[in-house]
């Protein structure tokens, strides 16, 4: 037997390059980590949303920051609620539908800190605000105790008009901003094509096993 020497036990020239191959898959197959977007702490899977009113912008937080920036006068941040309700029984009649001058079947209703309401609608550029001016949000939801309780700028009542059976639900408003993004990411063409409207119909499957029902009567 002949003997060997140390050089059989070196790595070619290869095994280096090998390695930084490994090490790349393992970079790419790691889950990346969602941090608090104001002290850049990580955050667990479920954590609060914060708003920021003036620019409408939707930041991730965690709890102390969450606790810290918000709930006081003059603060800059209003934390997002993550209740999601359907109104079973609720609906607006055609008439209204049609005195609002929405263009399409689908919009969400934000009561306003001073009493009024806003409408907007998804497009495929993103979010559009209707123009008309709406009734005060008391009048608009008259007699629907749930609508009451609706949290000004961080809540909405989200209306679906293009299923079969119309759909309404509380949301936070981000599961609205959502509902935008998915429409303008999927569509197509003039229509959207068949991608878009199994988007929308997954997103409101979703709502509907997450929600807590309450009935209410219809809206006349």
């Amino acid at each position: 037997m002949q003997p060997t020497s140390g050089l059989d036990s070196i790595p070619t020239a290869e095994a280096p390059s090998e390695a930084f191959a490994s090490l790349r898959r393992f970079a790419r197959t790691r889950t990346p980590v969602e941090r608090c977007e104001l002290c850049a702490a990580e955050l667990a899977p479920e954590h609060p949303h914060l708003l920021d009113p003036a620019s409408r912008q939707i930041s991730c937080a965690c709890d102390a920051c969450a606790l810290l920036f918000c709930g006081q006068e003059g603060a800059k941040f209003l934390r997002i609620p993550r209740r999601i309700i359907q109104l079973q029984g609720f609906s607006f009649t055609d008439l209204q539908w049609q005195s609002m001058m929405l263009p399409i079947n689908l919009a969400f209703f934000m009561r306003q800190p001073d009493g009024g309401t806003r409408a907007m609608y998804p497009s495929p550029a993103g979010a559009m605000e209707s123009l008309i001016h709406l009734p005060a949000w008391d009048a608009l939801c008259a007699g629907t105790q749930a609508l009451a309780t609706v949290e000004p700028e961080v809540e909405a009542l989200l209306a679906n008009r293009i299923a079969e059976n119309s759909m309404y639900f509380i949301v936070p408003i981000d599961a609205c901003y959502r509902l935008i993004g998915l429409i303008r990411t999927n569509w197509r063409g003039l229509s959207g094509g068949g991608e878009v409207w199994q988007a929308i119909g997954n997103f409101f499957s979703s709502l509907e096993q997450r929600a807590t029902g309450i009935s209410e009567a219809s809206h006349a």
